[in-house]
């Protein structure tokens, strides 16, 4: 298997430096998620988006995968976090075995975030349904403490 674990992008780190990304709800950058087979190679070394291994175009599926609803980023003690709502693809016949968050509105889609799925994940022309977890400071998909 070609995934290897969940990783926040190193690249991304410098990102939120350099203000590359804008989490607000309303007023922000767009992100994706795109969903990809067992052959990418994606690591915390990651930097951007990648056609390379992405599953092929399927019911609501398309290249490139979906927008995400943002999540006003907020903070709880001293860990700042933001989520997005759960994401769905219709009549979709998918084998995923994980994911790209990227920036899609940035220069480069710069990655964000490599979720592993820990095996296949599969929709036969039905609904592919990414979950996130609950938008708190030890749950949120993305968190900074």
């Amino acid at each position: 298997m070609a995934f290897s674990g969940n990783y926040m992008c190193t690249s991304f780190k410098v990102e939120l430096m350099r203000a590359v990304h804008n989490f607000t709800t309303s007023t922000g950058n767009t992100f994706k998620l795109a969903l990809y087979d067992n052959t990418p190679s994606f690591t915390a070394a990651t930097t951007a988006y990648t056609s390379s291994g992405e599953v092929a175009n399927s019911g609501t599926y398309s290249a490139g995968g979906g927008a995400l609803t943002n999540v006003t980023p907020t903070s709880s003690g001293t860990t700042a976090f933001t989520d997005f709502a759960d994401l769905s693809f219709t009549s979709a016949t998918i084998t995923a075995y994980g994911a790209m968050i990227y920036n899609d509105s940035a220069a480069g889609d710069p990655a964000v975030c490599i979720l592993d799925f820990g095996g296949a994940k599969t929709s036969t022309n039905g609904t592919f349904t990414i979950i996130f977890p609950t938008a708190d400071a030890t749950s949120a998909i993305i968190r900074i403490a």
